[in-house]
This record gives C-alpha cells, structure tokens and sequence, in this order.
C-alpha cells in the first residue's frame, strides 16, 4: 500500500470484503495474523469478542491512523463453539449435529484507531430444520460452504436448512453486522455516508 488507508478490513474472507464493498467507500484489506485456537474453558461468545479484538489490533498496530475493523464469527451450538469446517467430513459432522437444533451465531466486531476501541456483539438465533442425510449430502455438493461458520451459508442454498431466524442485521450471519459496524466506527469519527462514492 503505497498510502496509508483510511479504513482497513483486517479480515482476507471475501464475505467480509464484499460487505464492507456495499459502502462503497475507499478501504484495505490486511490479514491480521492472529492464531484463532480457543482458549481452554473459553465460551463461544468470549471467543468472538477476544478474536475480533485481537484481529483489530493487531493491524492498527501497523496502521495507527487508520479505522481497522476487526470481526469474528462463532456458532454456538448448545454452548460449543464451531467454526468453519474446511472439510467435506467436517461438515457433514455439523451439519448432523446442527439438525433439529436451536443455535447462536455470535459475531463480535472491534473498531481500533489508534489508542480508541470500539467494540460489539450481534447475535442471529438460527433453527435449523431436521435434515436428511440425502439433503445435506445434496446441499454440501451444491454449495460446498467449509468456509463458513457451521457449514451455513445462508445467504445461498444454506437458507433451505433453515427453519427460522432471528436477527437484527441481515448482514450479520454473513460474517460482519454492518450497521453495529457502522454505528462503532462513527463513534470513533469515521461516518460511512461521509465517504461514500469516494472510490477513486
């Protein structure tokens, strides 16, 4: 990066970048670095926030003029924690865990400018329909979701495996809540609406 940005996403996930992308405002994507092992004992929603926090801080460390948004997304699933399966068998696993079951995607969201921090949670309370070893068979096939929390990619096929959801964002259980998001960092004087259409 030949100028230091203004806002930086420390996240390389494509869901988050093309989320940010909807403001259509100038930002940066930097890979924080941060190991994402839970710690023993640690809560799914304490997971989140430490993770988001940490991904957050560790760019503005590297850029500390700059809005760094860091975010981190767990599903809870009766008080485990699940992240991203990676794996065809991994997420045939979760899925037959997951079915029938009632479940919380925790998505925590840390804004860092220097010494100021702005943090928060948003949670989507997701029921998931009893599913077929056909119908997950047929749904990993289609959307091959191993880099999504829980295999449920819900803004694509993933919708079908769901019975009913509870949120306050729809953005949220695609992997960062963009109104907590926004309402964060206008706390800390970066205003979305302000830079919009400013891509050069």
């Amino acid at each position: 990066m030949q100028h230091a940005p203004t806002l930086i996403l420390a996240s390389t996930s494509k869901y988050r970048q093309e989320l940010v992308s909807r403001w259509r405002v100038p930002f940066a994507c930097v890979s924080p670095h941060v190991d994402e092992t839970p710690m023993q004992g640690e809560t799914p929603l304490a997971l989140a926030q430490r993770l988001a926090l940490a991904k957050a801080e560790a760019v503005a460390a590297l850029y500390p003029q700059a809005y760094v948004i860091g975010s981190d997304q767990v599903l809870d699933l009766g008080g485990d924690a699940l992240g991203k399966p990676h794996t065809y068998d991994n997420a045939v696993a979760m899925l037959k865990r997951m079915s029938g079951r009632s479940m919380a995607f925790h998505t925590a969201v840390a804004v860092v400018r220097g010494d100021q921090v702005q943090t928060g949670l948003d949670t989507v309370k997701v029921l998931m329909k009893t599913l077929s070893e056909q119908q997950i068979e047929t749904y990993l096939q289609l959307d091959q979701p191993y880099d999504c929390a829980g295999s449920c990619k819900s803004e694509s096929l993933g919708i079908a495996l769901c019975e009913r959801i509870e949120s306050n964002d729809p953005t949220s259980q695609i992997g960062l809540p963009l109104m907590l998001t926004q309402r964060l960092l206008s706390q800390l004087g970066y205003v979305v609406l302000n830079h919009a259409g400013k891509i050069a």
